[in-house]
């Protein structure tokens, strides 16, 4: 006798953006019945059309969860309301913060039984149902973070849709939440975006000699500012005091740095210390970001490979990397300024080095360490 098909929750979004209409893809496409509501009938029209789910207008059944995926500055007006139409509904929330929307919604009196913040930890760079992807948040952290009157029942069906969208789920308070997300999240941006206004007036030759360093520090600086500045002023407690800690290093180094060109020699006693210490504390911070799936901390080699500018050469290399037995466990490509070629870090185990230095220096490909 066959098993019975798991029993789904019938599940509601309103907000059709990037994460809305991602999670109603990933959602629609392992059984749920998913009803999708905008402010903008063309937005919630354009994920229906992507496969996110069907209308609201166009579904008579009744919701037995919420998602609420709208801007942080309203999340907290939008649950109240979604818990106030919808009286048996379980009611969450994708927004950055959690902290700001539980306080908000204890002020407005909301059955906060039924009220459960969550926060997936995935995006892109880019907004909109345009830009959803269905496998968004498939080996993602999910955060899901009760407030202390959220019903085990309420937690359990958050839990549910995370873990069907193919995330991992940690379970934080709010509290933990936004401490959490200021310094991994939030402060990047920050600083990702005041590196990156830096570039604003250099002179263009300068410019061109951007690599692949710079371009990994400011890889999010391309962010939404409107949504950004939301996030920021939600969680203004937290990523003021891991700003404070930061500018108090920021500090340090600008006196050791003030030392060093007023005085090389004499004066600058101990300041060497200081800029070595501010790397060797990086060194140590970055060594603790999860490896691979989310296992410990791994060091790779980097092999380095030219590779022509021309359609295939890419997929060329890839499949010989692979024909060589050999596991690429990440890859960046660097373009050279004003040739045409680029240049491939293949990052392997230490031991894979070697046999793929010589099977592809057999097959002419350019190689480097």
């Amino acid at each position: 006798m066959s098993a019975k098909a798991p029993v789904r929750p019938r599940v509601r979004i309103v907000g059709t953006g990037l994460i809305g209409a991602s999670l109603g893809m990933a959602l629609s496409r392992v059984g749920f019945q998913v009803s999708l509501d905008d402010p903008s009938p063309t937005a919630a029209a354009l994920a229906r059309d992507l496969g996110a789910g069907v209308l609201a207008a166009e579904s008579a059944w009744v919701p037995q969860l919420v998602v609420v995926a709208a801007p942080p500055d309203v999340a907290a007006s939008v649950i109240a309301m979604e818990l106030t139409r919808w009286p048996d509904a379980v009611v969450t929330d994708v927004a950055s913060v959690k902290g700001a929307v539980l306080t908000a919604l204890q002020d407005k009196g909301a059955d906060l039984s039924r009220y459960v913040g969550s926060h997936p930890m995935a995006g892109r760079e880019k907004s909109g149902a345009m830009a959803a992807q269905g496998d968004l948040f498939v080996g993602r952290s999910w955060v899901v973070a009760p407030g202390p009157s959220s019903s085990a029942g309420a937690v359990a069906m958050v839990r549910e849709i995370a873990e069907a969208a193919g995330s991992v789920v940690l379970i934080m308070t709010p509290r933990e939440h936004d401490a959490a997300v200021a310094a991994v999240s939030h402060v990047p941006q920050i600083a990702a975006s005041l590196v990156a206004s830096r570039l604003r007036d250099l002179p263009a030759g300068a410019v061109a000699l951007s690599g692949q360093g710079i371009r990994d520090v400011t890889r999010i600086a391309a962010s939404d500012p409107g949504m950004w500045t939301q996030i920021l002023a939600g969680n203004a407690p937290a990523v003021r005091c891991v700003l404070e800690s930061l500018a108090e290093d920021l500090d340090d180094v600008l006196v050791a740095l003030r030392h060093l060109e007023s005085d090389p020699n004499e004066g600058s006693v101990g300041a060497r210390a200081v800029l070595a210490r501010a790397v060797a504390d990086g060194n140590a911070g970055h060594a603790l970001i999860p490896g691979k799936h989310g296992a410990a901390p791994t060091t790779y080699a980097t092999v380095v490979v030219v590779v022509p500018d021309e359609p295939g050469a890419v997929g060329r290399l890839l499949q010989d990397v692979g024909e060589a037995g050999v596991n690429m466990e990440d890859l960046h490509l660097d373009h050279a300024v004003g040739q045409p070629f680029g240049l491939a870090e293949l990052s392997v185990l230490p031991g894979a080095v070697q046999p793929l230095i010589t099977a592809l220096s057999s097959l002419g490909w350019p190689v480097h360490v």
